[in-house]
C-alpha cells in the first residue's frame, strides 16, 4: 500500500470530506463577523447551543501527532478557528509545553507565555483565528473528562467563552485504526441537565477511572465531531502524512500498544472476577434484578472489542511481512541476474 493510498484510507475510515476546494469557506475568516457572534453570546442563554465541531484534517492529524508523541503521559495543547451557527469549526492546532502526568497535564506559566506570543505571531502573519478550544490526550482510557478536565473547562468557558475541549485516546487509535477523540462543553454550575435516560453512546472505561467518569459525567455534554479537509489543506496534509505514514508504517500496533492491550485484559479481569462475585451473591439471596445482566453486556462488549482489535493488529502484522518480508533478498536476486 502506498503513501497516497493509505492517507486516502485513513481519511474514510475518519470521514474526511472535502469542502468547495474553489472558496475553502471553512478557512474564510471575518473578524466584524466573529466580533459580532461573541457579542450576542446565545451560548450563555443556552448551554446546549453548540452541538457540533468540524475539524480539518491538518489539525487532527498535527493532534493525533502529538498525542503519539507524549506515550503514556498525558499532552496539551491549543486549537485555532472560529464559530459558525451552532458549530466550532477548527482550522489549525499547536502543542503546548506543559508537563504531562499518566493522570493530568499541568499547564505553566510558561505554557502561558508560549501560547500568547504564539497567536500574536499567528497575528502578526495575517492569520487572525482565535484560539477556540483545548486538547488533551488520554492515552488508553477513552474519550471523556475527569474532574481536573471538567474544572479546567469550566474555568476557560468562564473566562474565554466561546472554548471547547478536545480529547483524544491515542493507544485506542492505533488499536482501532480510527482516531478515538470526543469533543465537550460544560454546564453552568447552577444548571442540572435533564434526564434523557439513554446516556451518552457505551465506551470501555477501565476500573480504576469509572468512579472519575461517573462522578462528573452530568456535568458536561458531548458534541457531535466531524473532519474537513480543503484545497488549502493538500500540501500541509501531504507533508504530515508521509512523515505518520512512515512511522505508522514501522510499527505494529500489537508491540507498540502491548503494555495497552495488557493492561486492558487485566482490567477485563478483573470486571470478570467483580461480577462473578456480583452473581454469586444473588444466588445466596441477594438482591435481584437487571444490573446484572447490564454489566455482563458490558463485560461481553469490551471482550470483543479487544478481541477485534487483537484480529485487526495480527492482520496489518501478516500484510506487512507478506509485502515487505525478502523485499532486500528479491531485489539482489533480480540485480544478479
Amino acid at each position: 500500500m502506498s503513501s497516497e493510498s493509505s492517507q486516502k484510507a485513513w481519511e474514510l475510515e475518519n470521514a474526511v470530506k472535502l469542502v468547495d476546494p474553489h472558496r475553502d469557506a471553512l478557512y474564510g475568516y471575518d473578524v466584524d463577523e466573529q466580533k459580532a457572534i461573541s457579542n450576542d453570546h446565545p451560548w450563555k442563554t443556552d448551554p446546549h447551543h453548540f452541538k457540533n465541531v468540524r475539524i480539518s484534517a491538518v489539525a487532527l492529524l498535527k493532534m493525533v501527532m502529538h498525542a503519539r508523541s507524549g506515550g503514556s503521559l498525558e499532552i496539551m495543547g491549543l486549537m485555532q478557528g472560529k464559530i459558525a451557527g451552532d458549530t466550532f469549526v477548527v482550522t489549525d492546532a499547536f502543542r503546548l509545553p506543559v508537563e504531562g502526568t499518566e493522570t493530568r497535564v499541568n499547564a505553566s506559566a510558561e505554557a502561558d507565555e508560549y501560547m500568547t506570543q504564539y497567536l500574536q505571531s499567528c497575528r502578526d502573519s495575517g492569520r487572525m483565528e482565535n484560539a477556540v478550544g483545548w486538547y488533551h490526550s488520554h492515552p488508553g482510557y477513552g474519550c471523556w473528562l475527569s474532574g481536573i478536565d471538567v474544572s479546567t473547562q469550566m474555568l476557560q468557558q468562564q473566562f474565554q467563552d466561546p472554548f471547547i475541549a478536545v480529547v483524544i485516546d491515542p493507544d485506542r487509535t492505533i488499536s482501532a485504526g480510527k482516531v478515538e477523540i470526543g469533543a465537550f462543553r460544560t454546564f453552568p454550575s447552577d444548571y442540572k441537565p435533564p434526564d434523557s435516560g439513554t446516556g451518552e453512546e457505551y465506551q470501555t472505561i477501565p476500573l480504576n477511572k469509572i468512579e472519575d467518569f461517573g462522578a462528573h459525567a452530568s456535568q458536561y455534554y458531548s458534541l457531535e465531531v466531524s473532519h474537513f479537509k480543503s484545497s488549502l489543506d493538500s500540501y500541509l496534509l501531504e507533508m504530515l502524512w508521509n512523515k505518520y505514514w512512515v512511522s505508522t508504517l514501522s510499527q505494529s500496533p500489537l508491540f507498540t500498544n502491548r503494555d495497552y492491550s495488557s493492561k486492558q485484559m487485566l482490567d477485563l479481569s478483573q470486571k470478570i472476577k467483580n461480577a462473578e462475585e456480583s452473581l454469586r451473591a444473588q444466588a445466596r439471596g441477594g438482591p435481584r434484578g437487571n444490573a446484572k445482566d447490564s454489566q455482563l453486556d458490558k463485560i461481553v462488549k469490551d471482550s470483543n472489542k479487544i478481541a477485534g482489535e487483537e484480529v485487526t493488529g495480527l492482520l496489518a502484522g501478516d500484510v506487512k511481512a507478506k509485502l515487505f518480508n525478502g523485499v532486500g533478498t528479491r531485489a539482489a536476486k533480480a540485480s544478479g541476474r
